[in-house]
């Protein structure tokens, strides 16, 4: 199924579609927290002018995005979203490969993030793809658990 989504940039009129997919993608930890996660909270007008998004589309509908920038020498995975019709498709998964390979062109060493530690669908996904745990943070009323993958190793 993820093929029949296309790749592209996101351009600064994206920023109601990002919006409201992040909006939709976000409820239901939304729910288990009991407060907004910080992705819904973002001023995507604003975000898109320091940082970069990739879209997946289908049909010329935005079902997935990843926001990236870079940090030292890994590129950071701020945000991953998939609209709830098509999770479990494999596109946020495309979407966090694609991010390693931008990594790998621009040089750097790998790729992080971070996640809400009861989000722990995300975090075994994580760690199924090559993510280890590097700490916990206390962050916004929360933990943070903060993953990365090295892609330097010739595995």
């Amino acid at each position: 199924m993820n093929r029949l989504a296309d790749l592209r940039a996101a351009l600064s009129e994206d920023a109601i579609p990002i919006a409201n997919l992040v909006q939709a993608a976000y409820a239901p930890w939304a729910a288990l927290i009991g407060r907004p996660p910080l992705p819904m909270t973002v001023d995507y007008g604003e975000a898109l002018k320091n940082h970069r998004f990739d879209l997946l589309e289908i049909n010329g509908e935005v079902v997935a995005l990843i926001e990236t920038t870079p940090s030292g020498n890994r590129l950071l995975i701020v945000n991953v979203a998939v609209s709830p019709a098509h999770q479990g498709k494999g596109l946020g998964v495309r979407l966090l490969k694609h991010a390693e390979g931008l990594a790998v062109e621009a040089g750097l060493v790998g790729v992080r993030l971070y996640t809400n530690r009861r989000f722990e669908k995300n975090i075994r996904l994580y760690a199924a793809l090559g993510y280890r745990v590097d700490r916990e943070e206390a962050l916004n009323g929360g933990i943070a658990i903060h993953m990365s993958k090295d892609l330097t190793s010739a595995d």
